[in-house]
């Protein structure tokens, strides 16, 4: 497989809106990169503002912030919470732990 249609960023943002409790190793099993690259990449998210956590005992929380805008031109008025209902759901409102995990209800 030489390209996909959505980047490693997007795949781990997906990863914690179906679990707010993942690891990242769990991550980098489902998203097939390493864990360290899971690393940067949350590293990146919290930067830019999308993701924060918690510590949860050993393991972390996270919570996306859904309000956030796409980055890219193409996309422009179109949020962060908006492409992860679509692609976990269809689009139609998220409910219950996806819902606390993606910060829509």
């Amino acid at each position: 497989m030489s390209w996909t249609f959505l980047t490693n960023h997007a795949q781990v943002l997906l990863c914690i809106a179906r679990n707010p409790r993942v690891t990242a190793h769990e991550i980098a099993q489902t998203v097939g990169i390493t864990e360290r690259a899971v690393q940067r990449i949350l590293h990146d998210l919290h930067e830019a503002g999308y993701i924060s956590h918690v510590r949860e005992g050993r393991h972390n929380r996270y919570t996306i912030y859904a309000d956030r805008p796409l980055r890219h031109p193409a996309q422009q008025g179109l949020s962060v919470g908006e492409l992860l209902a679509v692609l976990m759901n269809g689009g139609t409102r998220a409910t219950g732990e996806i819902a606390a995990a993606i910060g829509s209800e």
